[in-house]
Order: structure tokens, then sequence, then C-alpha cells
């Protein structure tokens, strides 16, 4: 039985040779050959491609998607650490995210930035070894630079190269459950409004999120999908809509009248440039991570970082390969040794520092690269079509820059401005507009579309909605990977609603590990090829396959 099912996992990925998988032929290559083939050749032409109109609207658009629902974590640590994480920590985490990687990294478009699963992970870290009257800053910061090791050795390994076990059905399933945790998320903020207000003010904060998400998805759909008006207004409309979203529903609670008699919750801030816990920590940032913690801490300290470490390797990674896919007509190399390697780095200086480690974002990544694609209307279809992608590194670096400028006093007041019902509808339209396009809702809709219509659609030869694969595969196999999706779903967001949240981690790489030598046991190799592939395109596999191998 086990040679049966070698065999099948090596016809899984019959274009590669099984063994490539296991050889680690040169240490440092991958890093190598990222930085030569990706960052030193295309650096210059990053620069140049950013300076255009498309730079500007990505840019607005990811600064308020990537802000605001840090912030709201920020207020989840917040609550559950005892004030030891506040806006302070989040917004220099995002900002130093974004101008590292921006800056620096070989895939520019991977959104870095506070990230729900590295809350998640903070807080329960705290409400672990509180009770063991362990010091949290300096516990974390060891927590960190274990981690960051692990990083470089996982780096210089070439043990990246893995990702390309990596098929989409991790990917989708993962992409799902970030967008019904942002749904959850939304929804636990209007909740809370009634332990933080009057029960007036809660209900008010509800319509105010309501509308709000109804005008945000509505203005998307029309500018991405709608045929009313030319090009260039729904261009506007698409680009602009939720940023102004935020801006006007923010203003819209001082429009008076009825809302004169209203308190809506508004965003704690701090002082400007300072840490949030003045108590356990010191003003100057730094944290001593040698002073009142115990040799047995230390080392108390490394499964927690292999946790974080196996986390940041699935969560960037998969962020990255969902920001870089084959829907996207991008035409530079990707880069995944470095990256990992540089994401190291922010996760130790984020330890000595005091702040949650960034790492890479869903949906913000993947929205990142939608802000720059370049769209033509074909009139004969009636479809919008992406011709290109504006690839550059200016977009990250300024949206990270902008977050620095929020951390000044006037930004922070006016942040200060902002009711919280705000964040639950950005919560919302982040995440209904990026939801219907995940493969999981998308084969939930193609299983109980009409039969008719389903007959009528597949004698088109480009079906609108569904790929052509969801049609030429066998029903009961559709189903049977629809419920598989589904129970990685459950098994994924589950054990992050108990105390048990920490394990996350090894839920991801537990469904990572078992899809290559579960699936072809399940599935014919021919239905499988119809349902689930690489995720990585084949720019991005020979990216992989030259910068673990050798040096040409």
């Amino acid at each position: 039985m086990f040679t049966a099912g070698r065999s099948c996992i090596h016809t899984y990925y019959d274009r590669y040779k099984a063994n490539d998988y296991f050889r680690v032929r040169y240490f440092g290559t991958g890093i190598y050959n990222d930085i030569r083939r990706r960052l030193l050749k295309y650096y210059v032409s990053d620069i140049k491609d950013g300076l255009t109109y498309r730079t500007i609207p990505s840019t607005i658009y990811i600064f308020f998607t990537n802000l605001l629902p840090a912030i709201a974590f920020a207020q989840d640590m917040f609550d559950h650490t005892n004030n030891s994480y506040g806006v302070n920590e989040v917004l220099l985490a995002s900002a130093m995210g974004g101008i590292v990687f921006g800056v620096l990294s070989g895939s520019p478009l991977c959104i870095v930035g506070v990230t729900g699963p590295v809350s998640i992970f903070n807080y329960t870290v705290y409400e672990i070894i509180e009770p063991m009257n362990i010091p949290y800053f300096q516990f974390m910061c060891w927590i960190c630079l274990w981690s960051m090791g692990f990083h470089f050795i996982l780096a210089f390994t070439n043990s990246v190269n893995f990702m390309r076990f990596v098929t989409k059905f991790s990917c989708d399933v993962f992409g799902f459950f970030i967008n019904i945790v942002y749904i959850q998320k939304g929804i636990q903020i209007l909740t809370h409004q009634f332990e933080l207000a009057d029960p007036a003010s809660a209900f008010a904060s509800i319509v105010v999120a309501l509308v709000m998400t109804i005008f945000g998805v509505s203005s998307q759909f029309f500018g991405s999908k709608s045929h009313y008006l030319p090009p260039r207004i729904r261009t506007f409309i698409r680009d602009y809509s939720v940023p102004l979203c935020v801006v006007f529903f923010t203003g819209f609670i001082h429009f008076g009248g009825y809302l004169d008699d209203i308190k809506f919750t508004t965003l704690p801030i701090t002082k400007s440039f300072h840490p949030t816990d003045t108590v356990n920590r010191r003003p100057d940032w730094f944290i001593r991570f040698w002073e009142d913690i115990r040799v047995r801490d230390v080392f108390l300290a490394v499964p927690f970082a292999i946790l974080l470490t196996a986390l940041f390797y699935y969560d960037h990674n998969i962020s990255s390969l969902i920001c870089q896919s084959s829907k996207f007509p991008l035409k530079k190399p990707s880069s995944f040794h470095y990256d990992f390697f540089l994401l190291g780095v922010t996760t130790g200086v984020a330890g000595l520092i005091g702040i949650p480690a960034p790492n890479g974002l869903i949906p913000q990544a993947p929205l990142h690269t939608h802000s720059l694609c370049v769209y033509e209307h074909d009139y004969e279809t009636g479809l919008n079509k992406i011709t290109r992608v504006v690839e550059q590194r200016l977009s990250n670096t300024f949206q990270g820059l902008l977050t620095l400028v929020m951390m000044t006093r006037p930004f922070l007041v006016v942040l200060g401005l902002i009711p919280q019902a705000i964040l639950a509808g950005l919560f919302w339209i982040m995440a209904i507009t990026t939801l219907d396009d995940t493969d999981v809702v998308r084969r939930l809709r193609f299983l109980f579309l009409d039969k008719e219509w389903k007959l009528k659609l597949s004698k088109i030869i480009i079906p609108a909605d569904y790929p052509i694969e969801y049609y030429l595969v066998r029903s009961k196999y559709f189903i049977i990977y629809l419920i598989l999706e589904l129970l990685a779903f459950a098994g994924e967001y589950s054990i992050t609603c108990t105390k048990g949240a920490i394990g996350f981690p090894g839920v991801l790489m537990l469904i990572l590990l078992l899809v290559p030598i579960v699936f072809p046991r399940i599935f014919p190799k021919d239905q499988l090829d119809l349902l689930d592939s690489e995720a990585a395109d084949e720019l991005i596999m020979r990216s992989l396959k030259l910068s673990s191998f050798n040096f040409d």
C-alpha cells in the first residue's frame, strides 16, 4: 500500500521529479538567486513602473484596508493582554512591514502587516504565561528571536522550496477562512458596542455599519461588473469607493438631527510615538530581553517560536502565492527564500521593540494586486478583462510611510474620531467583495445552480462565472472535494474559537502535508487534475526550482 501511495503522489506531481522536493544541494542558493534574478534585475524597473496613475489609487486603497483592520486587531490585543499592545504598536508594526517589504523585498506586491492569527497568537501566549509570572514582553522578545533564527535556517536551507507542494486547495480554504474571520470580527465589534455604550448607540452603530457595507459592496460591484457609464468612470468608482466610504461615514455621524443624541464609540488612541504599556516596559521601545527572565523561560519560548515560524511559513508564503496567482498576468519573477529571510529580520526586530510581528496579509495582499490591474472592456463578451498588472514597489512603500505618519499627534487625533462601527463596515466590505471570488463559494454556487441553466452555460465556450473544469469533473468527486474544503475550513476555524488557538499553525501545516498524501488515494488522477492543481503558476515554479538547485 505504501508503494501504491507513493506512486499516486508521484503522478499527482508528474511535472517534476519527486526527489527534487527533498534535495538541498547548495546552502543559501535560494536567497542568492532570488536577489540576483528578482531584486537586482528588476529593482530599477520596479520604481520606474510605479511612476503611473495606477499607483495612486492602489496606495490609498491598500492604506485604508491595511490600517483600520490592524487597529481593530490592536483593540483585541489591548483587551486580552492587560493593555500591553495598543494603536501605536500596531501602527509601527504595519509601517515597518510596508516600508521594509516595499523597499527591500523581492515580492513587493505582498502586503505585510498585523494579521488576525498573529493577534490570536500574541494574546494566547499572554493567557498561558501570565499565571506563571513570566514577564510578557521579554518572553515575546525571546519567541521572536528564536523564530528569527528558525526563519534564517529555513531560508538558507532552501526549505521554502516545499511551497511547490502547496495546491490551490490549501490557498482557497485559507482565503475562505480569513474572509469568514473578517465577517466574524465585524460582528464582534458591533456586539461589543452593547457593553461599551447604551442600546441606542449600539443599534445606531449596527445601522451605520450595514449602510456603509451596502454602499461599499455596491460600489465595488458597479465598478467591476456593471456595464453602466463609461469604463473610466467605473474605474474611478472602483478605485476610490472604499476610502470614500470610510471618510463619508466617519463624517456621517456628525450630520446632526437625531444623530446628535447618539454617542458613538470611537477608536482609543495614546501618546504619539510612545508604547501603550508604561508600567511593564520603558518608553524607549527597546525591550531588555535579559532582564527579569529565567534561563528556563528562554528555552520555554522555543516551542512557541516553532509555532510562530510555522504560522509565518504558511501564512506569509500563501499570501505571496495568492497575490501572484495565475489569474494575474504577472511578468516578473517571484522571490520566496529571500523574502522569508527578510521576514525573519522583521520578526526579530519586532521582538526587540515590543510590537506584534508583521507578516503577509490576506485579503489585503491579493486586493493590492487587484488594485494594480489594468482592465480593458471587451464589448463582444461584455466582460472586463485584465490586460496587465502594474508590478512595482512604490504603492507598498508609500502605504507604509502613510501608516508611520498616522503615529503623529494630529493624525492620531483623526484616528480617534473614527467610530468603531466604521471598522465593522470595512471588515464586511473587504470580506464580501473577496468572498464571492473564493473557490469554496463558487463551488457552492455552482452546486446549487439550476440544472437547465448549468447545461446552457456548459455550451458556452468561455463560461462567465465558473471555470470549465467545473463542468468536466464528475458530480460525485466535485461534491467530495467541496466537502473536504468545508471540513478543512471547519478545522481551521474551530481551533481559533478554543483555548487551544495557539495550535492554529499546526492545523495549517497538517492540512498542507495531508493534501498530497490523501487526495491521490481518494480521487482518480484525471478527476484530481480537474479539481486541484499547484498553487504556483509556471513563472513561480521556475523561480522555486531554479532557486533551490543550481546557479544557472
